[in-house]
């Protein structure tokens, strides 16, 4: 494996990108290139193909490239490079070098200091001005890195010139099995090549979580064999954070710095004085990048669920979460007792028909309509779950337990039919010609996430599901916006105030395709702005409703008709009494069974 290093003129300017035998790559300004240098004014959108190979690497200018390529001064269209040897475009220069393992080895310090973080907070920072120029360039670390491996090769080498006597820089990993793996370095001189850090070192570390010293001899007969001896006489590794490997375990990272000594270390040594100080600097600098990359992870799970949950539950999976991580099994799914509201837009079809020429304004205005609805679905707590065209689902008891479920779910229902109600007095609203209907049932069923990465879905299972969009098509039947189911009605008729909500029976029904027949009640806006009926009204209505179901459709019909004419709730009734001519069919039980969905 090849590794080409491109370094403008600029610090900031740089790119090391490893290359395979077998593969060709075009090297030019454009994103679409294989390698992008997009800091060269001199180079081309594409200007050349580089092809590695066994013993060198093959490059060749392409036809639209302008420049010339520099080779050893002179200029060339195709040519070798070997390891160690650099091409020029422009005013960048490109090194080429021959990767071996990276892979770390095993040894035996002379000596061995660790430092907890007490022993770090009284270090003071020496060498200001290397120091404070490091950190001016961290935050463009962090937003330029495209990659893992970019973003490591950056920070290394940010350490590497805050910390004067350091020669190499590497960002180490090591997962539950204490494998050790390099996944980015650098070294101070180029042209040495890769160093392969020590995995004693790197586990001590990870293990005690502190900063661990080693310290070596000079290379000695013993210890001939072994590259990090040979080469550096110190390393130190600071533990920076935890993190997810994809689906897989976790994994621990750190930062790891080496070095030479040019005397045994003393306590005199100058390296013992600044050391402390260089170990802050490089723990400091890792918790900065550990937080950006934690904040990154979470934001992006966030995005994805923020359309499904509400602030109070994405705030739980991130207290409850580790290493950066939403705490996600909060969301498998599980057998509970939710409250399930199914909310569908009225008049969606006629419009449909109607907008046939301006399909996109159509979808405009149906979209603006679902945001009301799932706006108040979370303002309330809840939790959004399948959109089925122009209807929403929300629920709530999910995924924490709530004996307020039922009544967050009727203040949303009251927030979505109060919404529509104002947008409907303002006939140039582009939503003014849309109603909803909504149900709201309470039961057992099965929530949670299904899904991975980017392509995560929540919803809910269960006889709730159906029950609750029985409801809503019951709403068109009934003439009334919001009807609830028993569970519901109850809970919400003892503990929810008046000044929210109040409840009237509308009546016992069987609905198309069930076997067993329920009482579906009203949930009413308070009486004011959104209501004119009183509650002298509403006991009037109940009163009819109970003389309907007793078999008294006379006296029903009377006191049905003392509710206002604005009311439709009484239309319904009233037009089965009348068919009836005001008499109950044989065999009346109180049930009136709907027909049809």
């Amino acid at each position: 494996m090849w590794q080409l290093l491109a370094e403008g003129r600029d610090a900031q300017q740089r790119l090391k990108v490893r290359v395979e035998h077998g593969h060709s790559y075009t090297l030019g300004r454009s994103d679409d290139c294989d390698i992008t240098v997009p800091w060269e004014p001199l180079m081309s959108r594409v200007h050349c193909r580089v092809t590695p190979n066994k013993s060198s690497i093959q490059v060749e200018k392409v036809d639209e490239a302008r420049n010339p390529i520099f080779v050893d001064g002179e200029g060339a269209d195709s040519f070798e490079v070997k390891a160690g040897s650099r091409f020029v475009i422009g005013t960048t220069r490109f090194l080429v070098q021959e990767l071996q393992s990276l892979s770390p080895l095993q040894d035996a310090p002379v000596q061995q200091i660790s430092f907890t973080r007490a022993d770090l907070e009284q270090a003071h920072f020496e060498d200001g001005d290397r120091r404070l120029e490091a950190l001016v360039r961290l935050p463009a670390v962090i937003r330029s890195a495209l990659n893992q491996e970019e973003q490591g090769s950056h920070l290394a080498a940010l350490i590497l010139a805050g910390i004067r006597h350091a020669e190499a820089v590497a960002v180490v990993t090591m997962d539950d099995a204490q494998d050790v793996e390099v996944t980015a370095w650098e070294r101070r001189t180029e042209t040495s090549g890769p160093f392969r850090p020590s995995t004693g070192l790197v586990r001590d570390a990870m293990a005690e979580w502190r900063t661990v010293l080693h310290v070596w001899e000079s290379a000695t007969p013993q210890m001939a064999n072994y590259t990090i001896p040979a080469e550096f006489d110190w390393a130190f590794c600071t533990p920076v954070g935890k993190f997810r490997m994809g689906s897989g375990p976790s994994a621990t990272w750190g930062i790891y710095v080496t070095g030479r000594l040019d005397q045994p270390l003393s306590d005199a040594h100058p390296l013992r004085r600044n050391l402390r100080s260089d170990v802050r600097f490089t723990q400091l600098i890792g918790e900065v990048i550990n937080s950006a990359d934690q904040t990154k992870r979470m934001e992006g799970q966030l995005s994805v669920l923020r359309q499904f949950l509400s602030p109070p539950i994405l705030h739980a999976l991130e207290q409850t979460g580790r290493h950066g991580e939403l705490n996600v099994d909060l969301l498998q799914p599980k057998i509970c007792t939710v409250t399930v509201l199914f909310c569908d837009l009225r008049g969606f079809s006629q419009r449909a028909e109607e907008s046939i020429d301006d399909l996109p304004g159509l979808l405009s205005r149906v979209n603006g309509a679902l945001e009301i609805m799932t706006r108040e679905i979370l303002e309330y707590g809840g939790v959004t779950g399948d959109f089925l065209g122009d209807a929403v689902l929300g629920f709530w008891g999910w995924p924490f337990p709530s004996e307020d479920a039922p009544l967050k779910a009727c203040r949303a229902a009251l927030a979505i039919r109060n919404a529509f109600t104002r947008i409907q007095r303002s006939p140039q609203h582009p939503l003014a010609d849309f109603q909803v209907g909504i149900g709201v049932a309470n039961g057992r069923a099965i929530a949670g996430k299904i899904g991975t990465g980017g392509r995560v879905s929540v919803t809910v299972f269960g006889p709730v599901v159906n029950l609750a969009s029985r409801l809503e098509q019951m709403t068109k039947r009934l003439r009334v916006p919001v009807i609830l189911d028993e569970a519901t009605a109850a809970l919400a008729r003892e503990r929810l105030p008046d000044e929210e909500g109040r409840i009237r029976n509308l009546a016992t029904v069987l609905p198309y395709g069930l076997e067993t027949p329920l009482t579906v009640s009203e949930l009413v806006p308070p009486a004011g702005e959104m209501s004119e009926l009183t509650d002298a009204d509403l006991a009037t209505f109940e009163r009819g409703v109970e003389l309907f179901r007793q078999g008294d459709w006379d006296a029903a019909y009377r006191a049905l008709h003392e509710i206002p004419s604005s009311d439709q709730a009484q239309d319904f009734l009233l037009a089965l009494i009348t068919q009836h001519s005001r008499v109950a069919p044989p065999g009346w039980r109180g049930i009136i069974e709907i027909t049809g969905k």
